[in-house]
């Protein structure tokens, strides 16, 4: 009886980076790599990414953004979605906006079926969706 080799995943390992946008009171998260719940889990703990994720509102800051840069994403499955989804709350319940940039095609085909797509805005690049808090503050 033969047996089949085990499938080695080759992909692009998942990746966060937090840091301060250009944009005064711009926070961006970049993600790369597969942005799924094996290969989430497997590069952080679960109690690290709630560290990462937490935001609080500054207060002599007017207004806030986060942006999810998922440029470097190029597919997510529910447990990612569930990610974005639940951070944009917990955004809204602190008074801070969110917007993703750069999303892929097939990512956002995800966000469309799930119709999610109208939750928050999504902008080209990272410069856009710093942009909308600008505005704001114009305002």
């Amino acid at each position: 009886m033969s047996t089949a080799p085990a499938q080695i995943w080759k992909g692009s390992s998942f990746h966060i980076e937090r840091s301060q946008g250009q944009a005064p009171g711009s926070l961006v998260f970049r993600f790369s790599g597969p942005f799924t719940a094996r290969d989430m889990y497997a590069a952080l703990t679960p109690a690290a990414l709630k560290n990462l994720f937490e935001v609080e509102p500054v207060p002599d800051q007017p207004s806030r953004i986060n942006i999810f840069d998922l440029a470097d994403v190029p597919y997510m499955d529910s447990c990612g979605l569930g990610l974005i989804v639940g951070h944009f709350v917990r955004c809204q319940g602190k008074g801070v906006q969110f917007a993703a940039a750069g999303v892929s095609p097939r990512v956002l085909q995800l966000f469309q079926m799930t119709k999610t797509d109208h939750l928050f805005p999504i902008k080209e690049t990272v410069d856009e969706a710093a942009a909308i808090s600008a505005r704001k503050i114009a305002n």
